[in-house]
């Protein structure tokens, strides 16, 4: 997302490439990996998930319990500084202390006990939550940052290409776990393509860009993304509406855009008609104070940015 701009465009087209074609009529609910690739997922990574997962605070019966899910699906380090901090925006914003579950790499920083992302340790922490929670009052939050891809969101680690999460696989993932109220944030390049396969009645999906826009700010240094910092670091600290955060956030990275002269990312968002009841009931516990923002702007990265973009 420092844009899939020339080398990384490049690198994006040749991860879309490696993704099989599905032919007419037929639905790919798998991700796409390299053949003879071995998934970047250890026993290590298991063990944390479903220690991390045993420990997940119970639903309350009467209260509209919103569960947190943050993945990093890319081990660059900006992605796991990202994730880090979007688990404890998330989790305060939406009371869900208890309730919330981090999947990252390294920050670069330091060494957390924490499962890595993957598809793997995805796929398990949704069906993990689906089993905790009250699917018919309860509410998830998914955040997932990586690099995007003309057919879906990038999963890497180590600089290794493992695969490909397209919109199929998620939406099946989501309906095997029964998830349907859910707030969908996907912070990648060309994500606007998540948006028609997973709008649904029920839910709310943004992502940081249109299915055919790459989004911003994803060198390694960065602390967070374009979108990332304007949604997760401004936007959601603040006590509004999700559409009136969503509605700041996209004037922000307008903001920013234009004064690089950068094509428009175009953020998306969907809210279903029957999302406003668990919306409503998890919005009216946010925090009255604002949230202070942290880590290095991302307006600070917009030169480099823009040099990677020309």
């Amino acid at each position: 997302m420092t844009a899939c701009p020339t080398a990384m465009l490049r690198l994006c087209l040749a991860i879309a490439l490696l993704s099989p074609a599905v032919a007419p009529g037929q639905i790919a609910f798998a991700p796409a990996t390299r053949r003879g690739e071995s998934p970047g997922v250890s026993d290590l990574d298991r063990r944390r998930l479903a220690a991390a997962a045993d420990a997940l605070a119970p639903q309350r019966p009467g209260t509209v319990d919103a569960y947190v899910i943050v993945a990093a699906l890319d081990s660059d380090p900006v992605f796991g500084r990202e994730a880090r901090e979007a688990a404890k925006v998330l989790a305060r914003r939406y009371d869900a202390a208890g309730r919330t579950l981090l999947l990252a790499g390294s920050d670069g920083r330091g060494i957390d006990p924490l499962p890595r992302g993957s598809l793997e340790t995805l796929e398990t922490a949704l069906e993990r939550i689906g089993k905790v929670m009250d699917p018919r009052e309860d509410a998830l939050i998914l955040y997932i940052t990586s690099h995007g891809t003309p057919a879906g969101v990038a999963w890497s680690d180590q600089g290794r290409f493992l695969g490909i999460m397209p919109p199929t696989w998620l939406n099946y993932v989501l309906g095997h776990a029964g998830l349907r109220n859910r707030l969908l944030i996907i912070s990648a390049c060309f994500s606007g393509l998540f948006v028609p396969g997973l709008a649904s009645p029920e839910g709310a999906i943004i992502t940081a860009a249109a299915a055919d826009r790459t989004s911003f700010g994803c060198a390694s240094d960065n602390d967070w993304t374009f979108f990332g910092d304007a949604l997760v670091n401004h936007a959601l600290r603040r006590n509004q509406p999700l559409a009136a955060a969503f509605g700041e956030a996209k004037g922000l990275v307008g903001s920013w855009e234009a004064k690089g002269r950068l094509i428009p990312s175009n953020p998306q968002i969907a809210i279903g008609p029957r999302a406003a009841a668990w919306l409503a009931a998890i919005e009216a516990r946010i925090p009255r104070q604002a949230g202070v923002p942290v880590g290095r702007p991302a307006i600070d990265a917009l030169a480099d940015a823009v040099a990677a973009n020309h």
